[in-house]
């Protein structure tokens, strides 16, 4: 079956760590994509010939935590413009190349999926493990997975002289819940 990703109710987090002499009174910022689409195509009787393309725009990144507006708006601009340089780099894509699954219960898979990430110019292979549950119309996909932004010539952000910079690797989780088209 096909699948078409429901961005409205998924969630893809990204989430950046602080470090530095600062790094106690800084915050490790969580950013929501709210502008991405997928698809897939997954057959319980044959897991292993899934796929899945996923294609995210850069600026539609939002800052999730409880800071001030002035604050937000201020994180916001610079993962968007100086970290992940939107106007320059505007998507994130995933496409997979190998997909290997293992039924772990009744509709209920564990996936591994290998693929290639291109982000900020660059693009890399890289591996995501995923908890599938299949319930008819519906495709739902659950996990996470850490990327080096060095790895994808994004070089990490440092405030306050360097006395508060995030680290290299970031940490993704989603909730992605695809659906069948309705004829």
């Amino acid at each position: 079956m096909r699948y078409r990703v429901d961005s409205s109710r998924s969630r893809f987090i990204v989430q950046a760590f602080a470090k530095g002499l600062l790094s106690a009174f800084g915050h490790n910022p969580r950013l929501a994509v709210r502008d991405f689409e997928g698809k897939a195509e997954f057959d319980p009787a044959a897991p292993n010939a899934a796929s899945l393309r996923m294609a995210a725009r850069v600026d539609s990144l939002a800052l999730i935590d409880d800071v001030s507006e002035k604050d937000r708006r201020e994180i916001e601009r610079v993962t968007r413009e100086e970290l992940l340089e939107a106007a320059r780099y505007p998507e994130i894509v995933f496409q997979s190349a190998i997909v290997t699954a293992r039924q772990a219960a009744e509709g209920r898979y564990q996936v591994r999926i290998v693929g290639d990430l291109s982000l900020h110019g660059v693009t890399l292979e890289l591996v995501i493990d995923v908890m599938a549950t299949f319930d008819g119309d519906d495709l739902r996909a659950q996990g996470g997975f850490p990327l080096r932004l060095t790895d994808f010539n994004i070089r990490p952000i440092s405030v306050a002289g360097g006395l508060l910079k995030l680290k290299d690797e970031v940490q993704l989780s989603f909730d992605i819940l695809a659906r069948a088209p309705r004829e």
